[in-house]
């Protein structure tokens, strides 16, 4: 791997080197390398591009890595990745995609995964997109997440969209069983004329079900941001939405949470906020010495922390 794919590898997955453990990596459209263990297999799909992941019941501590990197202009692939969670288990998924784009052509990650969880398992997905290049061509990445919870399942995803993502449309759904949980947190940032959509759907199927979504975003300059965090109660659940974002230069952002109750022991809150950084935030970081740029850069990183 040379320095390039090495930096987006860094950016996106937080490795140095190839990761302990189950791993596969894509590389511009290819295998980039692959690893399995004596509890998860990792099978290459035989009708459409992606891979299959098989995690045995009872598997606990253990790690899968599946990273994307694309370092060729022009490139555009769409790809299935599924997920089978056994019983019992308790395991950290790591995603993401990276983009360097040098050229002029746009290239685009499209990336469909689909996590069946059985029962009583335990899930912590992380996905983190991350785009750069000198060229003129567009980074564009289309997350579709959906997962499917048994009885006391859970599944907690931390999404995040760091800097150079020029377009993305995202699309989560989680739908959870009896006694189980789902959480969303994501992260988003925004600049130049970017645009970015982000639409949920958290289904509380079963009796004792719990949802939670925590959104936080930032928009710069003049992109645009618009999010539909949409929760559904339909047994004796709970679920919270939580969205805020901060607003700045001349850049449009739309939050628009519904929670629906189709049951009378639904209990659904949602909340929605967007501003921009107040000022006694700011002077307060300017009286220690830092300018109004660089007390901006610190805000801004603990709120999408």
């Amino acid at each position: 791997m040379d320095k390039l794919e090495a930096k987006l590898l860094k950016e996106i997955a937080d490795l140095d080197s190839l990761p302990v453990g189950a791993y596969n990596i894509r590389k511009n459209g290819g295998a980039g390398g692959r690893n399995n263990t004596a509890h998860i297999v990792i099978d290459t799909k035989t009708d459409k591009s992606g891979i299959d992941i098989h995690i045995a019941p009872g598997t606990k501590h253990e790690s899968v890595h599946i990273p994307v990197i694309i370092t060729e202009t022009g490139l555009t692939e769409l790809v299935y990745n599924d997920f089978y969670i056994g019983e019992d288990c308790d395991v950290d998924i790591v995603a993401g995609c990276g983009i360097h784009n040098g050229g002029c052509d746009t290239s685009q990650h499209d990336g469909v995964h689909t996590f069946h969880v059985g029962k009583n398992a335990k899930v912590r997905y992380y996905e983190k997109h991350y785009g750069e290049g000198e060229g003129t061509g567009k980074r564009i990445f289309n997350p579709q997440t959906i997962a499917y919870l048994e009885e006391g399942a859970s599944i907690h995803m931390e999404t995040t969209q760091i800097r150079g993502v020029d377009s993305t449309k995202r699309y989560t759904k989680i739908v959870v069983g009896p006694g189980g949980e789902g959480t969303i947190t994501e992260k988003l940032l925004t600049d130049g004329a970017q645009v970015a959509e982000s639409e949920m759907d958290i289904v509380l199927a079963g009796d004792g079900a719990s949802g939670r979504v925590i959104s936080r975003s930032v928009a710069q300059d003049e992109s645009q941001q618009i999010f539909y965090p949409r929760m559904i109660g339909e047994a004796k659940c709970f679920g919270h939405v939580q969205c805020d974002s901060i607003i700045m230069g001349n850049a449009k952002i739309k939050s628009i949470p519904a929670i629906t109750a189709e049951c009378p022991d639904a209990q659904l809150i949602h909340e929605a906020a967007i501003g921009r950084i107040a000022g006694d935030q700011l002077m307060k970081l300017m009286t220690l010495g830092l300018t109004e740029e660089e007390a901006e850069e610190r805000i801004l990183n603990g709120f999408l922390q």
